[in-house]
């Protein structure tokens, strides 16, 4: 949520700072505006999507070739033309972009009116260019400093000025910030994919940060003034897998691209005889053996996918484990000991809670496994172990190529453990590989038979309630399935185990109330079939995810969508796509906007 742009070089500044901004639009956000450097600096802002702001742009287009940009996701004050970013000081001699919540900002914003300020905008990013206004004496970065230490909270600062006007200075506390090193020109961003077509050679910034960037590079320093010496990183990632390639929209691509993430994911670290090798796993098998307990912990669809995770654990390797959300076990004082493993799921390594969470591992003496999508992000350096999840970036705010890499990570995962502990042993283990190998071709036949989707999707375009059931790891999926209808159609969507619905939601069963029911789960199957029955003797609409093999369902079900038959365990993979285009074309019906869902924020960097 919030993007933030930066550039200084030879070019242009403008057309550099609202690309970069169009890249990120997929964090979320409500309005937009650039600050753009040339011996004065102007400050150009809208309320809404960006192409407003490039309205307005092209009516007066600024000169320069340095500047800010940001991408807004409101927290104080509506979204308005007024709240958007960069904020000034009253001089205009010192702007400001911010990415995140400063928690004293009622204190500041008292003792600043008390001075006799006055303030442009409801928001408390405005106050951070008070302060540098106001801190400054010759030099920008010192400023910056004693700015920093008056403000409490987590957040990213960029701050340009009339007085340096050659120089960037940002800051980093929690919120997500890189620099891109170019030849003579320096970019700087709150994610990768802003600026990849622009360069391959990242520094990546760290919590309590401060860089000072110019044409020629970055220099690094802690907020306390300490050097820092780090190398730049380089990144493979096609550029190509930034931009939509055709799709009407990033989703719809990102579905189509699950064959090749999960190949990629599994690309080196799978042998066929079911043995494992994962790199940035420092554990020995010791550890593992003496495991008492693991710990999931995450937020949104991260936190689905851990429920896979602990089904898995708990099943397949007869080993405790409780998944839980970030933002509830970071408060809720969790008993974890230093024979236990905490492990923390995040696409982008970045989510403030799970971050929260993922702190209280080393507090309790066990040891942190961050599973994420972004190399460098703050969760990867937090961690005892890593295991990098390879999707590749991920545009679209609602996540279904990430959830899908998380998932095959986890299987990855319990296959290393359960080696270790003798809990899988070597058919088990080889049985597992052959379907981890064949799930490429098996998704790439669940999205051929988009056709039987698309039937589902007319069956409840026009709904007013969808529930979703399911047992194990169905009601895993099922979970999955309702939030990517909730975030993209706005529907009201409730997802619960098959088993439940009778204890109180039946009541809410009458003629035509669609329920989609997962039947991937063998050894529960007729249980399941039960609540279906249940379902239809009150003339609810029965709408499955089941086997190409079952039979069973037509007797009850309004349609089907297939999957192909394979091992219950790996059924989740295959089973989920469905729903992932489910929710996209009934979203698309309603004429939504898929890739920027109303409200949500693709990387949720406030806690």
């Amino acid at each position: 949520m919030c993007g933030i742009m930066g550039y200084v070089g030879p070019q242009q500044a403008g057309p550099i700072l609202i690309d970069g901004l169009r890249r990120l639009e997929y964090r979320g956000y409500d309005s937009s505006g650039i600050a753009v450097g040339n011996g004065t600096i102007r400050v150009q802002k809208a309320e809404g999507k960006i192409k407003n702001l490039e309205a307005l742009l092209a009516e007066d287009p600024p000169t320069g070739s340095i500047g800010i940009g940001h991408t807004r996701w409101a927290t104080h004050g509506a979204p308005t033309d007024a709240n958007a970013h960069p904020h000034a000081d009253p001089s205009g001699e010192f702007v400001v972009v911010h990415n995140g919540i400063i928690e004293n900002f009622q204190d500041i914003k008292d003792e600043l009116a008390a001075l006799g300020a006055e303030f442009a905008s409801e928001t408390d990013s405005e106050l951070l260019a008070h302060l540098v206004a106001r801190e400054y004496d010759g030099d920008l970065a010192e400023a910056v400093r004693k700015t920093v230490a008056l403000s409490q909270g987590a957040y990213a600062m960029v701050v340009m000025s009339t007085r340096e006007p050659d120089t960037i200075i940002a800051v980093r506390k929690i919120s997500p910030l890189v620099i891109g090193l170019g030849d003579g020109e320096t970019f700087l961003a709150s994610d990768i994919p802003a600026i990849l077509h622009h360069t391959r050679d990242f520094l990546v910034i760290e919590d309590d940060e401060l860089v000072i960037v110019t044409a020629d590079g970055a220099t690094i320093e802690t907020i306390s003034g300490e050097p820092v010496d780090r190398e730049p990183i380089h990144i493979d990632w096609d550029a190509a897998q930034s931009e939509k390639g055709g799709y009407e929209h990033f989703m719809l691509k990102e579905i189509n691209e699950q064959p090749d993430v999960i190949t990629e994911t599994l690309r080196g670290r799978l042998n066929a005889d079911g043995t494992v090798g994962l790199e940035g796993l420092e554990f020995d098998d010791d550890y593992i053996a003496g495991l008492d307990r693991v710990w999931i912990t995450a937020c949104g669809t991260a936190y689905n996918a851990g429920l896979i995770g602990q089904e898995i654990f708990r099943r397949v390797l007869r080993l405790p484990a409780n998944v839980e959300y970030a933002h509830e076990l970071r408060d809720a004082d969790p008993i974890i000991g230093p024979k236990e493993l905490l492990i923390a799921i995040s696409q982008s390594g970045e989510t403030a809670d799970t971050l929260a969470a993922a702190r209280i591992a080393p507090d309790h003496g066990a040891r942190m496994l961050a599973i994420t999508n972004v190399v460098g992000s703050t969760l990867s350096r937090y961690a005892d172990d890593i295991l990098y999840t390879r999707a590749g970036p991920e545009i679209s705010v609602a996540s279904t190529k990430a959830y899908m890499a998380m998932l095959i990570a986890q299987y990855l995962l319990a296959l290393r453990i359960g080696a270790a502990r003798g809990t899988v042993d070597e058919a088990h283990a080889r049985a597992v590989a052959l379907g981890l190998h064949q799930l490429p071709r098996a998704v790439r036949e669940v999205l051929s038979r988009e056709s039987e989707v698309l039937a589902a999707a007319e069956r409840i375009v026009d709904a007013d309630d969808v529930y979703f059931i399911g047992r194990g790891l169905d009601y895993a999926i099922a979970l999955e399935g309702s939030l990517k209808l909730k975030e993209l159609s706005y529907l009201h969507s409730e997802a619960m185990p098959a088993g439940e619905l009778k204890h109180g939601t039946l009541a809410l069963i009458t003629d035509g109330v669609p329920v989609i029911v997962l039947l991937t789960q063998r050894h529960v199957y007729n249980k399941t079939i039960s609540a279906v029955q249940e379902v239809k003797a009150r003339g609810g609409e029965i709408l499955a995810v089941a086997y190409d093999t079952d039979t069973e369902i037509e007797k009850y079900s309004d349609t089907v969508m297939r999957i192909p038959d394979m091992n219950d365990l790996l059924a989740p993979v295959a089973a989920v796509v469905p729903l992932q285009l489910l929710a996209y074309h009934v979203a698309r019906m309603r004429g939504h906007d898929i890739d920027q869902p109303r409200n949500l924020a693709k990387s949720v960097t406030v806690e």
